[in-house]
C-alpha cells in the first residue's frame, strides 16, 4: 500500500514511469491554468502545426513568431494576441536556413535600434539535418537546447522545425506512413519531456511543426492522418495577396478564422551590380480578418442541406455511404447519384467540409 501513496517532491526510483495520484491532483490548489508563449494560442508543453502551400508564407510567419516570443513587439502582443514574456527561440532550419537567417535579420532592420544596451538576444538558428525518427538525434536536440540556453540567455521555450518533413526524410521514412510519423511524435514527447523543469516552472518548450498541404489543399497537410491527430493546435494558411491562419483544430480554443496577413518586401540594400537585395518577410500592418458574411459561400438548396447533414454529425463526421444515404432519405441523388458526388466536391472547393480517409466533417 506505501507504494501507491503520492509521492511528495516527485522523485522516483530508476525504471519507473513517472505518474500523479489522484489526491496530489485534486489537492492541487492552483487552478490548471496554461502556461502561454502567446496567450490563447502558444502554451508550454504543447505542439502546433502550421500548414500551407509551398509559398503559402508559413516559414516567414514562423519567423515572425521567433522575434516576437524572444523580442516582443511594440504592442506586447503576437497579431491581437499577448505574448506575457520573453523566452529564448531554437529555429531548425531543415530547408532554407540562410532564407530563415535573412528573415530574422530583416525583421530586426526594421525594428530599429535595441531599447537598451543589452541589445537583441534570444534566438539561435540550427541548419543541420535532424532525424527526428531516430532516438539519438531527439537526444542530440535535447543537448542542443541546454547549451544554447547557455549562450541565449533566456531559456529555449519555443522550438520550430521547418519543416516536419524533412525531419522524417532525414531518417529516410515516409510521411504518408503513420508509423514514420508516430517515431517523430514519440521522439518529440521524448524531448518535451527532457526539458521540462518540473513543477511550479512553466513547464516543457512548445514545438511548432512547419507543414505542406496536399495538392488538395481542401484535404489539410500532406501525408498521414497521424499528424492531424497529434498536434495540440492545426492552423492552416491561405490565400494569395492576403493570407488568412485559420484554425482547423484544437484542444481547447474555437476553430475558424485567427487573423490575416500579408507579405512585404525588405530591401538590404544593393549588390555589385546596383541591383536590390531583398527578402520577403510577414508585414508589420495589421489586416482585418474578413467578417462572416464576407467568408460566406452562396450555396444551393441542396448544398445546403447536405451541408447541414454533415454539421449535425458533429466532429465525428459521417462516412461516404452513410451521408449518401441520409441526401437520398432527403430525395436529392435519387434521379441521378452523380449529384452526389457534384455536391460534395463543390463544398469541398469552397472550404465548407474536408475528406480524411472515407470520412467527411465540417470545417469549422
Amino acid at each position: 500500500m506505501d507504494a501507491l501513496m503520492p509521492r511528495k517532491g516527485k522523485t522516483f526510483p530508476p525504471g519507473v514511469y513517472r505518474f500523479d495520484m489522484l489526491e496530489e491532483i485534486l489537492d492541487d490548489r492552483k487552478p490548471p491554468a496554461k502556461h502561454w508563449l502567446v496567450k490563447g494560442l502558444i502554451a508550454s508543453g504543447e505542439t502546433s502545426a502550421w500548414i500551407a502551400p509551398p509559398g503559402g508564407m508559413k516559414s516567414a510567419l514562423m519567423a515572425e513568431l521567433a522575434v516576437a516570443v524572444s523580442n516582443g513587439t511594440p504592442d506586447g502582443c503576437w497579431h491581437g494576441r499577448k505574448v506575457p514574456a520573453l523566452w529564448g527561440v531554437l529555429y531548425f532550419a531543415l530547408e532554407r536556413a540562410d532564407l530563415v537567417k535573412r528573415r530574422l535579420r530583416a525583421h530586426f532592420e526594421r525594428m530599429g535600434p535595441a531599447g537598451d544596451e543589452t541589445g537583441y538576444y534570444g534566438i539561435a538558428v540550427v541548419r543541420d539535418t535532424v532525424n527526428l525518427m531516430d532516438h539519438e538525434s531527439a537526444s542530440k536536440v535535447v543537448k542542443t537546447v541546454r547549451e544554447c540556453s547557455e549562450q541565449l540567455g533566456p531559456l529555449p521555450r519555443l522550438l520550430i522545425f521547418d519543416t516536419f518533413a524533412k525531419t522524417i526524410a532525414a531518417g529516410g521514412g515516409n510521411e504518408d506512413k503513420a508509423q514514420d510519423q508516430g517515431k517523430v511524435f514519440a521522439n518529440i514527447q521524448r524531448i518535451k519531456d527532457a526539458l521540462d523543469p518540473g513543477p511550479g516552472t512553466i513547464g516543457p518548450p512548445h514545438v511548432a511543426l512547419i507543414g505542406h498541404t496536399g495538392k488538395d489543399e481542401s484535404r489539410g497537410a500532406r501525408g498521414s492522418n497521424a499528424f492531424y491527430g497529434d498536434a495540440d493546435l492545426m492552423v492552416e494558411i491561405s490565400g494569395k495577396e492576403i493570407k488568412t491562419a485559420t484554425v482547423t483544430k484544437a484542444n481547447d480554443m474555437p476553430e475558424g478564422p485567427l487573423f490575416s496577413f500579408r507579405s512585404e518586401t525588405h530591401e538590404f540594400g544593393k549588390d555589385e551590380d546596383g541591383d536590390p537585395i531583398t527578402v520577403n518577410i510577414v508585414s508589420a500592418e495589421e489586416v482585418a480578418t474578413a467578417s462572416p458574411s464576407e467568408r460566406e459561400p452562396k450555396l444551393t438548396a441542396n448544398q445546403k442541406t447536405m451541408f447541414a447533414m454533415l454539421h449535425d454529425a458533429g466532429a465525428s463526421g459521417l462516412l461516404t455511404e452513410d451521408w449518401n444515404e441520409k441526401a437520398r432519405q432527403a430525395g436529392i441523388g435519387i434521379k441521378r447519384r452523380a449529384d452526389l458526388t457534384d455536391i460534395r466536391t463543390s463544398l469541398k472547393s469552397k472550404g465548407l467540409i474536408r475528406e480524411m480517409g472515407d470520412r467527411w466533417t465540417v470545417r469549422h
